[in-house]
């Protein structure tokens, strides 16, 4: 069996997701008793794209003292937004202005972002992360989706390999938010790439592909996946606004149809699939269905919009409570048995040799 945990993008609604993760740590923490657990060692593979991509390599970044070992909990990864989520997302109003007539191109300045995902990853590169993933972005010049393969970066050395930091900034290049990522594999090479959620709002389905792709001895039937949405913002957009408004100002708008538009379909097609094989139960989604309470914008990091991001990820932890109870002792049941699994091999091995 294959575990996937797969991340969706949102901007600051990342703290969403990232919520989640913390419950699920902590669950893990309390019933086994062990005050080290990370989320690493109970899924097989992760994905991620825009925040999610973050989210996933803040998980699986190595510790400094022992590269097989995470160094940041699930409480860290959600830090990245509620400290840093408003310094991020803030803009000057000249700025403002300026995008508002079509003379900036985008929102935000990425040297911020930058500097964040600095702070964090500093010089480690996609191919030291501790467990297999897959990260999302779109090259614009070649008009094809890029995946950021860990796997690949191991097995392909440094035409392959990406500093994480220039990872997670290309996944999060967000259309009239975030300028084109231009980065650099470690072998020199250029990748002109933006937010992969134009194509994989919800990376769970190229999660899902990559591993029957990877691992071949496993089935759909064989893998369970977890995917964290941060929400579905069904905001109505009159056909009288888009037409007389300038093609700049309504980017945020397009940017916000073609993610979520994806995300459901991702959702829909994901479901369809596991229903076709009788194991429905293998795929798990949980996201708010209502954002009524929020902002639901991917931008609006105002303090107090986050703290109503906060309330509203409470709130789905606190109606999922029983499910993610039984989750966590299907993953604690499960993680037990692969090192049964895997101990028996051991005492094979050695049998079968001595």
């Amino acid at each position: 069996m294959k575990r996937i945990l797969s991340i969706d993008g949102g901007g600051i609604r990342g703290i969403i997701p990232g919520m989640l993760l913390v419950a699920l740590e902590d669950k893990i923490k309390r019933i086994t008793k062990d005050p080290q657990a990370h989320l690493s060692q109970y899924f097989d593979f992760f994905a991620g794209t825009s925040t999610g991509g973050i989210l996933a390599s803040i998980l699986l970044c190595p510790h400094p003292d022992d590269p097989t070992k995470p160094r940041f909990s699930a409480q860290d990864a959600l830090n990245i937004y509620v400290e840093h989520g408003t310094e991020i997302f803030t803009t000057s109003s000249w700025r403002r202005f300026l995008n508002q007539f079509g003379l900036l191109s985008e929102l935000y300045d990425e040297h911020v972002l930058e500097k964040v995902l600095d702070s964090y990853f500093g010089d480690l590169k996609l191919s030291q992360l501790i467990k297999p993933c897959i990260i999302t972005a779109y090259n614009i010049e070649l008009r094809k989706n890029h995946l950021f393969r860990q796997q690949k970066a191991i097995s392909h050395g440094d035409s392959r390999d990406f500093y994480l930091k220039d990872v997670c900034r290309a996944t999060s290049a967000a259309p009239t938010y975030f300028s084109v990522a231009e980065i650099y594999s470690i072998a020199g090479t250029r990748y002109p790439l933006v937010d992969g959620g134009v194509f994989a709002h919800n990376p769970a389905i190229s999660a899902l592909l990559e591993v029957l792709k990877t691992y071949k001895t496993f089935k759909i039937d064989d893998v369970h996946i977890l995917s964290l949405g941060t929400g579905i913002a069904k905001n109505a957009y009159r056909y009288e606004d888009f037409k007389k408004q300038k093609a700049i100002s309504i980017g945020p708008a397009l940017v916000d149809i073609m993610t979520s538009s994806s995300s459901e379909s991702n959702d829909y097609f994901l479901r369809q699939l596991f229903r076709s094989v009788q194991h429905s139960a293998n795929y798990i989604r949980i996201e708010p269905s209502n954002m009524s309470s929020i902002q639901p914008a991917l931008d609006d990091a105002s303090k107090s919009n986050i703290q109503k991001i906060v309330s509203l990820a409470d709130k789905l932890i606190s109606d999922n409570e029983s499910m993610l109870d039984a989750l966590v002792l299907d993953l604690i049941h499960d993680k037990e048995k692969k090192s049964q699994k895997k101990e028996n091999g051991v005492w094979k091995f050695l049998k079968d040799k001595f």
